[in-house]
């Protein structure tokens, strides 16, 4: 097997300088009898240009950086999947940062794919501190954030209120007085806040007697820990408990089933995502699904639009579907 040739080991067999072959791969300027040298040894070394590293030195690379607080949440990857496609058509190539949920490494990612010269950047941002806005801010290339709502620049956000008092609506509906709701820390303003005070505002209007907040974050582990030090001495009053996910639904579910008791007949459980699997829990899970696939659809149409200088709307919500399962009991 030949051995894999830089530029200038071509440069240098081919009798040429560097520059020379430089522009034979960007299109530049050749003479016909050196363009010939040139080609000569690339097939017989079977050189294969590094087509990142050159469109690092283009002017545009066709690359847009997409940071991501999770690879392993259903919401995320439906994402994912959805702006892939639809960039993919456009031309353009995804290149995703993780977060893992930490703050530092979502500033470093944003910095890095700067440094890298991508074209724009897409921000699923875990919450807008101060410290992001100020280098969202400094960023010299196009950036939008989704999820969150950035009064500074350009965000899509799920209508996370609206969503939010639908639920509560709903469950005060069926009849439940003594609601226990589970959410995230209030940093997160799309559901630590607004989809908090949808649920809130709607249980507050339909006269609710007792409601209660559980405070946890996304993950199941965090959740299962939390239901189970607040069900201790057994679910008490509480009839009906409104999960901020259906991660965190699952969690509280397993707790429930563990303290012998009955998914909806002794307590009723619902959350937001629409998972796949949340239609194989049993009962099926009472949900409120968001379209993330047209939520992909229109950060491309927005990004692009930014990417040519043209004018986008600071502010772009997406709706979401109720889906009634059967874990939510009528008590009225």
């Amino acid at each position: 097997m030949k051995k894999q040739l830089t530029m200038a080991d071509i440069a240098k067999i081919a009798g040429v300088g560097k520059s020379t072959v430089s522009r034979y791969f960007n299109g530049g300027y050749v003479k016909d009898e050196t363009k010939e040298k040139i080609r000569v040894v690339i097939e017989e070394y079977n050189y294969k240009p590094n087509t990142f590293a050159q469109s690092l030195k283009a002017k545009e690379t066709k690359i847009i950086g997409v940071v991501v607080p999770c690879l392993d949440s259903t919401v995320t990857s439906r994402v994912l999947m959805s702006l892939d496609e639809e960039l993919r058509t456009a031309g353009y190539t995804m290149l995703i940062m993780n977060t893992a949920h930490d703050h530092n490494l979502e500033i470093e990612n944003i910095e890095n794919l700067q440094r890298l010269r991508v074209d724009a950047i897409i921000l699923s941002a875990i919450s807008m501190t101060d410290e992001l806005k100020k280098v969202i801010g400094s960023v010299d290339v196009p950036l939008l954030v989704l999820e969150q709502e950035y009064e500074n620049g350009v965000s899509i956000i799920n209508n996370d209120y609206s969503a939010g008092y639908t639920m509560g609506k709903y469950v005060a509906d069926k009849g439940h007085k003594n609601v226990l709701v589970v959410s995230v820390n209030e940093k997160d303003i799309a559901v630590g806040v607004k989809r908090r005070s949808g649920i809130l505002d709607a249980l507050k209007e339909s006269n609710v007697d007792i409601v209660d907040v559980l405070e946890s974050n996304f993950s199941h582990h965090k959740t299962y820990d939390c239901a189970k030090e607040y069900f201790k001495d057994g679910i008490g009053n509480i009839d009906a408990v409104i999960c901020s996910t259906d991660k965190q639904a699952v969690a509280v579910m397993k707790v429930i089933e563990e303290l012998g008791l009955s998914i909806p007949k002794d307590v009723s459980i619902c959350g937001f995502g629409g998972y796949e699997t949340s239609r194989l829990l049993k009962p099926r899970l009472t949900t409120i699904k968001f379209d993330s696939e047209k939520l992909g659809k229109i950060a491309t149409e927005t990004i692009l639009k930014m990417i040519k200088k043209e004018e986008v709307e600071k502010l772009q919500s997406v709706d979401a579907k109720f889906i009634e399962g059967e874990s939510v009991s009528d008590i009225n």
